[in-house]
């Protein structure tokens, strides 16, 4: 596997529908996101291995599984009494992802999850595409009022950290000393197990919200947890240059986060997925209609040594699609494929 290959994710149960979609689209690699799997506190090696066969059977490969229920390891990303435990518990499922032969653990650092202040706005011919306006979560009084910006159906929502408008519950310092604390626990257990760890951008990458510092927000962030982990092979990056773009001075940070951690071989994989504007105020759209030109991130993840896997992540919903946009990720992975192919010129 050293050249950049296509991937299929963004789902929990691993059907048979979907990896037949993966087969007649071409992709090679599956990354799933947070697996519909037994476990309340951390996950086994049977049912990893599980997920793993079902991918073979198919002749596709799960290169990673992104992220472990937000409730795994909160009090671990927040420094509450019980994080060791979590801390535990989470060791307990990267030896489980090594045994089961999946290279790649993604994870997040936000306690209260991605935000968005609408779902369907309208894009490019009328496609639904989310939205986020910091000016409508400043406009909202009281902290219940709040919780309709995360994710409908997230699962312990009610149980995340949310403060009252103008109230700091965790401030970024606080925030970026418990991730040193659990990544000082989790990264010897990762690299004992053969594990990579990506890390995902704050998204959106505003410095607050919900009382909650967003410590992954600008690429200064990323080099600074990086630091102090250098020599661990285990520590990298899911570079999903969405996130990347909507921050400020997006397709700069882009450029930015890929010749420097690319050249390290400290990228993982990419969410290969764009938007138009940045924070404050930022809608996601079709690939090719964004901040950034796709052509060129291709390139230059190609020429400073990224060899993982592209996958299409946060598509728009068309018009007769499914929940799970199956025509938006054609199209998108359709578009990865034709850069991929014209990469293959480039010397």
């Amino acid at each position: 596997m050293s050249s950049i290959r296509i991937g299929i994710g963004q789902f929990k149960d691993l059907t048979d529908e979907k990896l037949r979609f993966a087969q007649q689209i071409g992709a090679e690699a599956v990354q799933m996101n947070t697996p519909n799997i037994p476990g309340d506190t951390h996950w086994e090696e049977k049912d990893l291995v599980a997920l793993v066969k079902k991918c073979r059977e198919y002749g596709l490969h799960l290169d990673a599984i992104e992220n472990v229920p937000v409730h795994f390891y909160d009090k671990a990303m927040l420094g509450l009494p019980g994080r060791d435990e979590q801390i535990e518990n989470y060791c307990r499922t990267l030896r489980a992802v090594g045994r089961a032969g999946i290279p790649v653990l993604g994870y997040h650092f936000m306690p209260n999850s991605v935000w968005r202040t609408e779902r369907l706005a309208p894009g490019r011919g009328g496609a639904g595409c989310t939205k986020f306006d910091m000016a409508l979560v400043d406009a909202v009084p009281d902290r219940d009022g709040l919780r309709q910006f995360l994710p409908t159906g997230l699962g312990h929502q009610s149980a995340m950290p949310i403060a009252a408008p103008g109230e700091v519950l965790y401030d970024e310092e606080r925030m970026f000393a418990n991730y040193v604390y659990f990544m000082k626990a989790v990264l010897p257990v990762a690299e004992e197990a053969g594990v990579k760890m990506a890390l995902h951008p704050d998204d959106p990458p505003v410095p607050m919200l919900g009382g909650v510092a967003r410590i992954f927000r600008e690429p200064a962030g990323f080099k600074r947890a990086w630091e102090p982990f250098a020599d661990s092979p285990s520590w990298g990056l899911d570079l999903c240059l969405g996130c990347c773009s909507e921050m400020v001075g997006n397709a700069s940070n882009v450029k930015e986060m890929i010749e420097f951690f690319g050249p390290k071989g400290r990228i993982l994989y990419v969410h290969f997925r764009d938007v138009q504007g940045e924070v404050p105020n930022f809608q996601e759209c079709f690939i090719g209609e964004g901040n950034y030109d796709p052509a060129e991130v291709m390139l230059l993840l190609k020429r400073n040594g990224f060899t993982g896997f592209v996958l299409d992540d946060h598509v728009p919903h068309m018009d007769g699609d499914t929940d799970w946009n199956h025509r938006g990720r054609a199209h998108a992975i359709g578009y990865m494929q034709g850069l991929l192919r014209s990469l293959a010129l480039v010397a």
